[in-house]
């Protein structure tokens, strides 16, 4: 298997994960938790911040991007090639994809369900392109770090925090978005806010983008 080959298996595998974990701990909170929005939140934001620092581990010694906008963030950074994000976006959007189906079987559902939640209005859009930045600068950030496993904990602290402080909930990845239409349950999003989502989450990209140049002149090595 070539290097971009194992580093493709590694993304899509990974999203596949991080989608089954965000969408079924949505469904089992609901269960659990009905007639409490907050501790569905809580439940939810745990459980995805966990497998996000689980899955880093395991995956970053061959890809753990796992995300559309770090990996465009990477070419933008001169880290990779044209070629290489191709191959690792369409894996990661794949990846999601069968990660929501596997998550909607587990909880026996429909293996597809198109979501009904709408997510719509200025200040969510504000929420994702926030969340956004903020997820580039740590990645990148904590890349810079002298222990690089800093990275997991970093972005799984990240993601369980910005479920709370963003209005949105902090999607902050397209692949994620994307799967997240094919569930009709709690963390599910409407095909029709998709659109508004994904380009807010590129804004909050390019911009996190920029920054890291300013604060990292000098270009790290390391993959996340």
């Amino acid at each position: 298997m070539t290097p971009l080959a194992r580093r493709a298996l590694a993304e899509l595998l990974g999203t596949a994960f991080l989608v089954a974990a965000v969408i079924g701990s949505g469904i089992a909170a609901s269960r659990l938790s009905p007639d409490d929005v907050g501790l569905q939140l809580l439940e939810n934001s745990i459980a995805t911040g966990a497998a996000l620092v689980a899955l880093i581990i395991a995956f970053q010694p061959v890809s753990a991007s796992f995300n559309p906008v770090v990996t465009l963030v990477e070419r933008a950074l001169g880290r990779i090639g044209t070629v290489d994000t191709a191959v690792l976006i369409v894996a990661q959007v794949v990846g999601g994809g069968l990660g929501a189906v596997v998550a909607n079987l587990m909880f026996d559902l429909d293996a597809v369900s198109v979501s009904t939640t709408e997510r719509t209005g200025g200040d969510l859009l504000l929420g994702e392109v926030v969340a956004t930045l903020g997820l580039v600068l740590v990645v990148f950030g904590a890349l810079r770090s002298e222990r690089i496993e800093t990275v997991a904990f970093a972005v799984g602290g990240y993601i369980a925090a910005a479920y709370w402080f963003t209005s949105s909930t902090s999607f902050a990845n397209p692949a994620v978005t994307l799967a997240r239409t094919l569930s009709d349950t709690f963390a599910g999003i409407a095909p029709s806010s998709v659109l508004l989502f994904v380009l807010m989450q590129l804004v909050g990209g390019a911009l996190g983008a920029v920054v890291v140049r300013l604060l990292h002149p000098s270009p790290s090595q390391e993959t996340p």
